[in-house]
């Protein structure tokens, strides 16, 4: 059923007459060209298609429109501020934290909404944090490594 939905995306405000049963993983793909979102499982298991909502961490493919009417939605196309990668893009990439990258936009995403709870993680609670979310090229020391080293630089910065 066609529905009038507003959310906020990647800071700036959003409408659509669509329907609100739709995945708002498809509509950032195939309505805006938000193509770093990641269809994986389509289950909500492996945490490609991990965006931000109202800064937490969500299963983009798990999520009806409808259920982001009014909230706050960051891609990984919405991290980078003035064409600066965000610190955990940087350390990404500084540790060699991805192979074929599939998994990474979720990876960061996941991360984001960590640091943002918990600026100053154990290598234990980063562990537990990341678990749910599949890297089928096996970086995963690489990802922790890379979140330690990007959460050490967002405390100093």
């Amino acid at each position: 059923m066609e529905m009038h939905i507003k959310f906020t995306l990647n800071n700036k405000p959003v409408e659509l007459n669509i329907n609100g049963d739709l995945k708002l993983l498809w509509v950032l793909r195939t309505r805006f060209n938000l193509t770093g979102t990641k269809y994986g499982c389509g289950e909500g298991y492996c945490g490609s298609c991990t965006v931000l909502i109202n800064q937490e961490a969500e299963r983009s493919c798990q999520i009806t429109l409808k259920e982001v009417e009014g909230k706050d939605i960051v891609t990984i196309e919405g991290l980078a501020n003035d064409g600066n990668l965000h610190p955990l893009q940087k350390s990404f990439i500084e540790h060699s934290a991805l192979q074929c990258g599939y998994c990474t936009p979720g990876m960061i995403m996941t991360a984001v909404s960590l640091l943002g709870k918990n600026p100053a993680p154990t290598r234990s609670e980063i562990i537990s944090e990341m678990d749910e979310n599949l890297c089928r090229c096996g970086s995963y020391n690489r990802i922790v490594d890379a979140i330690q080293s990007a959460a050490t630089e967002m405390e100093e910065g």
